[in-house]
């Protein structure tokens, strides 16, 4: 595994009205709470909306907006009152909140009630409007990854004068025709699964399915490079028990409505890259086979300020920023180095 260096170079905001109705747990910095929110959806008009968010850290310190994938929660770090491990607990020792403040949100849609089309778009307004909530002007940095890599493009593109620095993890300013073809077949799958009134059987191949996308054939060799077996009276192949498990864990914590429309939602984003002046680190992995490594650097191309490309080697392709702790902790300590003051 190694990290090269590709590319250096230099080269109105819409807040949306708001209720605020906080729901605010004290403890060493962390507090959760819930904001409602009316404004229009770029695809479904006005609505209102309930957005979900999390903030650990002092109140005082520096804030880091933390984004994941189309799965990852508002609660991305542990604190002493949510004591449940984050989805992004591996980056901890780097988005340290004794240092610092990190916030994040639940996706619009993400509990099934939102049956609409999501653009990442709405999300970012969703971003801002929590950010208004919590009397937060300026992010330090905005760092993204996968759907939240482009969610954090839509909000500097969207919301660049609140932001100092994005960091954009496996995500692009669109997506590739490849990767949106795996995902319209995810969600025929589940859409069968409804028609046959298994939806959740639906949502559980669905999910095998893109995990294949998110990963290797390269981990697949190293990890289920064993003879086909007999069961039953049925060929079954070394990768079933593995896609099994990563299938029913996933339909034991998100809803199939969830999924269709965050899916759909990768597939409707697109970013006005001339639109984005902060400061941008771009990181692709160069074996995701969602995220083409072109796709970065036509991404750098056309953003109005200082860039930097970091490419990964891995062989967890896409799900590289869960799976490469050490590799990803450096990246974000030579990105951050400057803007939130973590040591490199």
């Amino acid at each position: 595994m190694s990290l090269v260096d590709s590319v250096s170079q230099h080269i109105p905001q819409i807040l949306p009205p708001f209720v605020f109705e906080p729901s605010l747990l004290p403890d060493s910095g962390a507090m959760r709470g819930c904001v409602d929110v009316t404004f229009d959806l770029r695809h479904a008009g006005r609505r209102d909306l309930s957005i979900g968010w999390e903030s650990v850290g002092p109140i005082d310190a520096p804030v880091v907006f933390v984004a994941g994938g189309i799965s990852a929660t508002r609660h991305a770090i542990a604190s002493a009152t949510f004591a449940d491990a984050g989805w992004w607990q591996a980056q901890v020792g780097v988005l340290d909140p004794q240092h610092l403040r990190i916030v994040a949100i639940d996706w619009l849609g993400a509990d099934g009630s939102l049956d609409v089309p999501i653009d990442s778009a709405d999300q970012a307004d969703a971003i801002a409007a929590v950010l208004n909530v919590l009397a937060i002007d300026t992010l330090e940095a905005f760092v993204g990854c996968s759907y939240g890599a482009m969610v954090g493009l839509q909000f500097a593109a969207r919301h660049g004068t609140r932001l100092r620095q994005l960091v954009a993890i496996s995500g692009t300013h669109r997506t590739h025709p490849y990767a949106s073809a795996w995902r319209a077949l995810q969600r025929k799958v589940v859409a069968l699964g409804q028609l046959q009134c298994d939806e959740t059987h639906g949502l559980s191949l669905a999910r095998q399915l893109a995990m294949l996308s998110y990963r290797t054939p390269e981990e697949f060799g190293a990890r289920f490079d064993t003879e086909v077996s007999i069961e039953g009276g049925r060929a079954r192949c070394a990768a079933e028990d593995y896609l099994d498990a990563c299938g029913a864990r996933f339909v034991e914590r998100f809803d199939a409505t969830a999924y269709l429309r965050l899916s759909e939602s990768i597939d409707l984003h697109r970013v006005d890259t001339s639109q984005i002046r902060v400061p941008t680190t771009v990181v692709a992995v160069a074996q995701d086979q969602l995220i083409p490594v072109d796709d970065a650097y036509a991404l750098i191309e056309h953003i109005r300020a200082d860039t930097t490309l970091r490419v990964l080697h891995s062989r967890y392709g896409h799900d590289a920023f869960l799976k490469e702790h050490d590799a990803i902790a450096a990246l974000l300590r030579e990105a951050l180095v400057d803007v939130c003051g973590v040591a490199a």
